[in-house]
């Protein structure tokens, strides 16, 4: 365990879109900085994801200076939406957990809307701070998190995927893989450690940035979308169903929560504290 580093690190700025990869990201408290701040909701507040949209897999979000994104998709002019200005919140459902969040310019809500062909808002997370504790049952005091579906921060390990895609190419469905890391859409990725290696971990450090490991990651209809080409297929849920069932998910990668701040750098050394 010793050689174990950060291969990659993932940014998605609007939850749902294609994100980026830089070789460095600020670790805050609720995620690392400019990860999942933004996101799209339904007329009824609810949020809107690959889940019901996987053509939200070809458009993507890059942060700009001052906290704004610059949002593409196929056959569409580019739109850069600035932070909104103080204003009153709107509800937002995500996942059945109420978090208040700003309405986006109207110009955003119709660049997102002709894309989809469906009547959608972007809205900003203004005060991660405060707007969404952490999940009860996992958190600690004052925790809190970005519009991420769970957690801070999801983490997954290369020699894991390289083992789930050596089963999937056992399996029915083989000619669907192998699957990349962007499946998973995960913010750290690790290289240099054992396959499964990360259901053990309860601590870890990131070069200098400690991190609590909350609990596995369930995963979802969204690891069966191409995020290439936005079309589903049936792995890998099939094969995580038939050997990664634990405690009634299907289940890869691991939950984390930072202990401290600072700053994640790609190359950084990988440490299992417990």
């Amino acid at each position: 365990m010793g050689n174990a580093e950060l291969s990659s690190i993932h940014l998605h700025p609007v939850k749902a879109f294609r994100g980026c990869s830089p070789r460095t990201a600020a670790v805050e408290p609720w995620g690392l900085a400019g990860d999942r701040r933004w996101a799209l909701i339904d007329n009824g507040g609810k949020v809107v994801t690959q889940r019901e949209q996987p053509r939200l897999a070809l458009s993507a979000a890059e942060p700009v200076p001052g906290g704004g994104i610059r949002l593409s998709a196929p056959g569409r002019e580019a739109l850069t939406v600035p932070v909104p200005g103080p204003s009153g919140t709107v509800p937002v459902n995500l996942f059945g957990t109420k978090v208040e969040a700003v309405l986006a310019g109207e110009a955003a809500h119709a660049w997102c809307g002709d894309y989809l062909g469906a009547e959608v808002r972007l809205v900003h997370l203004d005060d991660p701070a405060t707007r969404r504790p952490l999940d009860p049952e996992y958190a600690r005091p004052g925790e809190t998190v970005n519009l991420a579906d769970a957690f801070p921060l999801l983490l997954t390990t290369l020699s894991s995927l390289d083992a789930l895609n050596a089963l999937i190419a056992g399996g029915d469905h083989a000619c669907e893989g192998p699957l990349p890391m962007n499946r998973f859409r995960p913010n750290a990725v690790v290289a240099g450690t054992e396959a499964w290696a990360e259901d053990g971990w309860s601590r870890i450090a990131i070069g200098e940035v400690e991190f609590r490991v909350a609990k596995s990651c369930g995963r979802c209809l969204v690891t069966t979308t191409d995020q290439e080409s936005a079309e589903r297929g049936r792995e890998p849920l099939l094969t995580l169903a038939r050997h990664r069932r634990i405690d009634r998910g299907l289940m890869f990668g691991r939950y984390l929560v930072p202990r401290s701040a600072g700053t994640i750098r790609v190359g950084d050394p990988v440490r299992i504290l417990a």
